[in-house]
Formats: structure tokens, sequence, C-alpha cells
């Protein structure tokens, strides 16, 4: 079993001190930069919303791109299971 090592990620505006696998960190820093930079091109869309609601967009924005059809799930599986893993290792954080 591999050690998880703890990586530093930034989420809008807010740092949050996760474990990850080193063989999984590069796949959550590729999930991490899609995520900022809709956060940014939201911001700049919608101005006036608090950090909460852009990330609340790109939540909706990224549940409905996996689901449009055209779509190729494969090709979103590695974000998929980034956006799982980071999802769980930032639950246990709490």
């Amino acid at each position: 079993m591999q050690e998880l090592i703890p990586i530093n990620i930034v989420i809008g505006d807010r740092t949050y001190r996760i474990k990850t696998s080193p063989s999984d960190e590069e796949a959550v820093r590729r999930t991490l930069k899609v995520i900022n930079d809709k956060i940014v091109e939201f911001k700049t869309q919608f101005a006036g919303k608090d950090m909460q609601d852009y990330i609340a967009m790109v939540l909706i924005w990224y549940a409905t791109q996996s689901t449009a059809p055209g779509n190729n799930p494969a090709a979103d599986r590695d974000i998929t299971e980034a956006l799982l893993k980071l999802e769980q290792q930032l639950d246990k954080a709490l």
C-alpha cells in the first residue's frame, strides 16, 4: 500500500490540507486547475456573488457536463475519480 502524502490545495479562496497517494497528486492538481479556472470564469460573468455561489455554479456546471449528450465519459473518468477522492479527503479533514 502506498503512503499518503500531504498536499495543500486551494479551491476558490480557501486552502485545504489533504492527503493523497503520490500517483493521484497530478490528477488532483489538474482537477483543481479546472475548478479554479471555471470559478474565475463565473466571477467575470456573474459579478457580485460570493465564493460559495461560484463554487455551487462550478459544481452544477461539472455535473451537467458529465451527463450532456456527446460527452465521452471515459475521457472524464480521471477528473471524476480525482473529484471523488478529493471529496473523500475533504470529508476526512473536516
